[in-house]
């Protein structure tokens, strides 16, 4: 660790619906033989997040945010045989055990071996399991051998390695989701960091046209500066203008908004509107890719039904066209490698998204900011040991 006396560190803890502060904990340990020690660079503050913050979640006062992580070895368990002290490693939001049916099968967002009576385990995350998350000095990695990415040594590439661990894999697989191919049509719906990597993955992978719906100018001038068709749905049906535009319906969307969408106005939320809205602008046969969160049960919801994750969509015209979706959270290590490799070539630099950069005792004032998105907050990087 740091020194020998040392056995506290900094660590950003969740207070209640839109507190959080920085409190001293004791230092992590090695609790099994497959654990590994890091010290944090960095770890980005996350939209998902904000549904904790928000208090739109059953997450208690005291848990450790952080999913996205990444930082240099410190220490490892005697079980632990790819990484040594000093290895820089970038970690998938997903804890996996590896060993477990799903792992085997490379779905490792859900594996049943991390979090008794769930599917899948991420840190610093209300119902994911007992880890503790990354806005901290230092993160204990379970099975550290098969969660761990490694990375070039050094300080390069920082901003765009730390988004592999959630935004970046996470945009990707929404394409992938939908059944995406080189050569189609896309509209995704969300222009937040990960719609921007949904769109971003598109233009990469050689869509023919990308569309980006959101209502937030900054966010939609980003999507143009990468080559995207920005659609301001307060401007009026955002279907209906992507119709417009592609003389006719796209091969693909995407939802990145989630449960927390908004009617037409911006202001009112309505639960079920990007989901109908990515049925209507498909074409029959295309495919849908969800990675959006959606949730069981939202204290926050504004009618019952939604609140119990129940959400009325219109099944019948899904049915109709024959469209395909997919859904659920990333399984980051089947993507994160190939765009690991990608950003080293040069192919790729996804971090345009990030917006700001903070250390750990700045942080209550960035959740307040990203939460309000004020001044321009979109992706923040947090480096709980200091600038980089």
């Amino acid at each position: 660790m740091a020194t020998e006396t040392q056995t506290k560190m900094k660590a950003l803890h969740y207070e209640g619906p839109f507190k959080v502060s920085v409190k001293e904990i004791a230092l992590p340990q090695i609790q099994h033989p497959d654990d590994c020690i890091i010290k944090v660079t960095t770890s980005c503050i996350c939209g998902s997040d904000l549904h904790m913050y928000q208090g739109r979640t059953a997450a208690e006062s005291g848990l450790v945010f952080g999913h996205e992580n990444m930082g240099i070895v410190q220490e490892v368990g005697p079980g632990v045989t790819l990484l040594q002290k000093g290895d820089r490693i970038v970690l998938p939001f997903n804890v996996a055990d590896g060993r477990c049916r799903n792992c085997e099968e490379g779905r490792t967002a859900f594996c049943t071996g991390v979090n008794p009576g769930f599917a899948g385990g991420a840190y610093g995350y209300v119902a994911m399991g007992p880890y503790q998350g990354g806005q901290a000095q230092y993160l204990r990695v379970p099975y550290a051998d098969f969660n761990a990415l490694k990375l070039p040594p050094g300080k390069e590439h920082e901003a765009d390695f730390a988004l592999l661990a959630d935004i970046f894999p996470t945009g990707w697989h929404g394409l992938e989701l939908a059944g995406f191919q080189p050569g189609e049509s896309v509209a995704v719906f969300g222009a937040g960091p990960v719609g921007l990597m949904a769109a971003y993955s598109g233009i990469i992978r050689g869509a023919s046209k990308v569309f980006v719906v959101d209502q937030v100018k900054e966010r939609l001038d980003a999507a143009q500066k990468i080559g995207c068709i920005p659609i301001n749905f307060r401007d009026g049906d955002p279907v209906q203008q992507i119709i417009k535009a592609n003389d006719g319906e796209v091969d693909r969307a995407v939802d990145a908004v989630g449960y927390q969408a908004v009617d037409k106005s911006g202001n009112k939320e309505q639960p079920n509107i990007v989901l109908d809205q990515l049925i209507m602008v498909t074409r029959p046969t295309g495919g849908l890719g969800i990675p959006g969160l959606y949730v069981p049960s939202d204290p926050g919801a504004p009618d019952e039904k939604s609140g119990k994750g129940q959400i009325l969509i219109s099944f019948g015209k899904l049915f109709e066209k024959g469209l395909k979706l997919g859904t659920g959270q990333c399984n980051v290590k089947a993507y994160n490698r190939y765009l690991r490799d990608l950003i080293i070539s040069g192919r790729a630099k996804p971090s345009f998204v990030v917006s700001h950069e903070v250390t750990l005792d700045e942080a209550p004032d960035a959740y307040d900011k990203f939460d309000r998105r004020v001044d321009g907050y979109t992706k923040v990087l947090l480096h709980p040991n200091g600038p980089m």
